[in-house]
């Protein structure tokens, strides 16, 4: 290739360089053939230099994408250029794939192009760098958008659901959120020995997959998992299990049933991916996911991936069973304290509603009652306690036993709030309250209202019209504050008095004048039943989906 006789000097300097250096370097003629190859590339080829002498790099190396197209242009129209190839050599790698960079010019020698000229490095350890880089980044900016996605909510099923549908397509064709059992579970038939119960929380499928997973549930089931299946195997050792390409025996041993196998195969599934869902040291439960059809199958990176989610959604999961419990604690408390006013005396009849709010993981403060007086008389009682769970419901236990004490003293309606609001200022953690009295006398045929800023009660008079009475109002009591007063209106027999808490009438982002419009805007029939009042009242106002709980208390004297 070089001439010693014109220059041995610079022919020795000049093999020198090319036989030491560590870029591999080939001269290429018009037709692409080897025609040089320094040691460097023929170790990077995997063949002796003079192997590749007169063949072309695609015969050489047909496992190599070397990008032949670009070589041609560089020798058509002699602009250098650089491009990076892969593939595999002949020499031997444990890498899945190489890359080789490649910078490409054309050799010409009185105006005749000889060739070109290539200097190449291998750069497969960088790439895998900034591939692994770039897997980073794209697993962290899914995590970041898991954030705002998933959790949303204090509701586990639906936090369940929100993981499902998040991991759906974008880790896998089918997701499934399976969950303990709570304590207040419907599912009342005992799981069989060694049988790992739990309930379907959610599944979110892939649409061309939705039809065929039908026959593995619905949410809200229960499912009975037998020994060896592969979610007890992944409760019990805490780490993710992967079965990719899985042979009937192994779905037999993976699946809750091994009559599962045929819809298995039926849907296309060919992997599997279960992650426990741990939070604070205790499973909560798993999350399910498979891959179907043309989908590859769950790599190293897919299983981290899922880890990191699955660690994530277990937090929020737990924190809403945290506050489901803690609901079902309030609520049963709730219960306890509103199983029914007291009986009120004859010629006064009652009727009452309770709802819990459905969008809140709390249950309120709200309460209501009857305490018999003598003489006839009946005192109406409704309130609210501020801030929601189980010290709300605690505190409205204190104030409903305090006013019964109050009561008895048989003080003017007024005189009653002054003296508990004088008393619950005095107990530091007590929160405040709303309360509205009446104290209804049949036998006069007169009511006497006194309120600590609660929303004015309401009656139902002839002509089915709901009149709102105006009830001076006074600070909530606890505020140690005073200066309540006191309203006396004729009652008469067949009128229904509406006394209710906030969460009736209140909508988020409305002003509370419009909304009390809108109660005494409802034509509620007079004549009906006071159960029959309480229900077009509670559907005209659409209470039922109420973002906060909602309590009613209906009153009516009867004739003579």
């Amino acid at each position: 290739m070089f001439s010693d006789a014109a220059d041995p000097r610079t022919s020795r300097i000049l093999h020198q360089v090319l036989d030491g250096t560590t870029a591999g370097v080939a001269l290429l003629d018009q037709e692409l053939r080897y025609i040089y190859v320094n040691p460097t590339l023929a170790r990077m080829n995997g063949a002796p230099a003079a192997d590749h002498l007169g063949r072309t790099i695609a015969e050489m190396l047909p496992g190599v994408d070397a990008r032949e197209d670009v070589l041609r242009l560089v020798l058509a129209d002699g602009v250098p250029r650089e491009v990076t190839s892969s593939g595999h050599t002949r020499a031997s790698s444990d890498r899945e794939r190489r890359y080789w960079h490649g910078a490409y010019h054309r050799l010409e020698q009185d105006g005749r192009v000889l060739g070109i000229v290539g200097i190449v490095l291998e750069v497969t350890d960088s790439r895998e760098q900034q591939q692994a880089l770039e897997r980073t980044r794209a697993r962290l900016a899914l995590l970041d958008r898991a954030a705002t996605m998933i959790g949303t909510t204090l509701d586990m099923d639906a936090t369940c659901g929100e993981l499902a549908a998040f991991l759906v397509p974008e880790l896998c064709d089918t997701a499934t959120v399976e969950v303990f059992p709570h304590e207040h579970s419907t599912e009342t038939r005992p799981a069989p020995p060694g049988v790992l119960r739990l309930r379907r929380a959610a599944m979110e499928s892939v649409p061309e997959l939705r039809e065929a997973v039908r026959v593995f549930g619905r949410p809200g089931e229960h499912v009975d998992y037998q020994p060896g299946a592969a979610i007890p195997r992944c409760l019990a050792s805490g780490q993710p299990i992967v079965e990719n390409l899985f042979s009937d025996a192994s779905v037999s041993r993976s699946a809750p049933t091994p009559a599962r196998v045929a819809a298995y195969r039926a849907a296309g599934i060919h992997s599997a991916l279960v992650v426990p869902l741990t939070a604070r040291g205790v499973p909560v439960g798993t999350v399910s996911m498979v891959r179907a059809g043309d989908s590859p199958t769950f790599s190293p990176e897919d299983v981290i991936t899922a880890q990191d989610l699955a660690g994530r959604a277990a937090i929020s999961l737990d924190n809403a069973r945290r506050f489901t419990q803690e609901h079902h604690i309030a609520l049963e408390l709730q219960r306890a304290l509103l199983s029914g006013p007291t009986r009120p005396h004859r010629g006064l009849s009652i009727a009452t509603r309770y709802l819990a709010s459905g969008s809140s993981a709390l249950v309120g403060g709200d309460w209501f009652d009857s305490v018999l007086l003598p003489r006839g008389r009946t005192l109406l009682v409704i309130g609210d306690v501020m801030g929601h769970g189980v010290a709300a419901a605690v505190d409205m236990s204190r104030y409903s036993s305090m006013l019964r004490v109050v009561a008895e003293q048989e003080l003017p309606p007024h005189h009653v709030l002054e003296r508990m609001d004088q008393m619950m200022s005095k107990v530091a953690s007590a929160r405040p309250a709303t309360c509205l009295l009446a104290l209804a006398d049949p036998r006069r045929g007169v009511c006497t209202y006194a309120s600590a800023g609660h929303l004015p009660p309401a009656q139902v008079r002839e002509g089915d019209r709901t009149v709102l009475i105006p009830v001076p109002v006074g600070p909530p009591l606890g505020s140690g504050f005073g200066g309540y007063r006191s309203l006396t209106t004729a009652v008469r027999p067949g009128r229904t008095l509406l006394m209710y808490t906030d969460g009736l009438v209140e909508r988020r982002h409305e002003d509370i004048d419009v909304s009390l419009a809108r109660l005494a805007g409802l034509r509620l029939r007079s004549a009906a039943s006071l159960d029959q009042i309480l229900e077009q009242l509670l559907t005209g106002l659409n209470a039922k989906d109420a973002e906060d709980d909602v309590a009613v208390l209906a009153a009516r004297i009867l004739p003579g």
